[in-house]
């Protein structure tokens, strides 16, 4: 092969990558299943919880279609958005139009990312778009929602880059629970939790003992952010956003800290491409 039959080869390569990262990997939809481990003697009531994250929405495409039909077949209990559900106000039309897309009998639960922060979105009118459709957002707060005459608490912190987590405040009224789950947009928010929880008991209060007893209590942490890295080479994802602590997609356990999953999300931030990272759609078993 001479040099210009090489070039032409070569262009037409990275022209190729080029088409698929901006046109057809954000198109895709993988929907991956976990499970999130009970503790003795609590396992009653099945619940499956599906996650939605990083939409970062414009227009209803071919993925959010996918989303939507693929939850109908799930029939999840509960969806919660873990952030940059929109990260400009031109957005908004969209995300709800997306929202109307899903069960309005299914409950919904959201959580702030950076990009509502950053994105100047209306953050009182974004909690009202959600209720419409049958869902809460959630700043520093916890809420119970009832399953099967159990009772799964659900924490929500406003994220740690572009707002303030308030582990303490989200804390202080949460009512009796037998599961809880936490959700926080960046990854990094991990390594901070118990140091949170320890620093509230460290108080001397008697709520920050309470804070420390419950943040011990999360059975699962869901995340996002990272986008898996938006554009991963062979695996390994050379850009990761402030906030994610070296988390870049999937489960990270077993270090005695809550149990961590960092889903790879659905859209794209900064550049329009995603390469080597297919948006997901995950969806958790859990018990309560």
């Amino acid at each position: 092969m001479n040099r210009r039959r090489f070039l032409a080869a070569l262009g037409g390569a990275c022209g190729g990558a080029g088409a698929y990262a901006g046109v057809v990997e954000p198109s895709r939809l993988e929907v991956t299943h976990h499970t999130i481990e009970p503790r003795p003697g609590y396992a009653r009531a099945r619940l499956v919880v599906a996650q939605v994250t990083d939409l970062h929405i414009h227009h209803v495409g071919r993925v959010h279609h996918a989303i939507a039909a693929r939850l109908a077949e799930i029939r999840p209990h509960l969806v919660v958005f873990t952030g940059d559900s929109v990260d400009d106000p031109a957005g908004v039309p969209a995300f709800e139009r997306f929202l109307a897309l899903l069960d309005p009998g299914t409950p919904k639960y959201a959580i702030l990312g950076n990009w509502e922060h950053w994105g100047g979105i209306d953050l009182r009118g974004l909690g009202e778009l959600y209720a419409r459709h049958n869902g809460r957002l959630l700043v520093n707060e916890t809420v119970v929602h009832p399953h099967a005459g159990r009772r799964l608490g659900i924490t929500g912190l406003d994220d740690m880059v572009g707002g303030t987590p308030e582990l303490r405040g989200a804390l202080a009224s949460a009512e009796p629970a037998h599961a809880r789950l936490l959700l926080a947009h960046s990854p990094g928010y991990r390594d901070r939790l118990h140091a949170d929880a320890a620093e509230a008991w460290a108080g001397g209060a008697r709520l920050g003992a309470g804070v420390q007893g419950l943040a011990a209590e999360f059975r699962a942490m869901l995340a996002g952010h990272t986008h898996g890295g938006q554009v991963a080479l062979f695996g390994f994802a050379p850009l990761l956003p402030p906030g994610s602590a070296g988390y870049v997609r999937g489960w990270f356990r077993g270090d005695g800290k809550v149990p961590l999953y960092v889903s790879r999300g659905i859209g794209e931030s900064v550049l329009p491409v995603r390469f080597g990272s297919v948006p997901e759609l995950a969806v958790f078993t859990m018990w309560v």
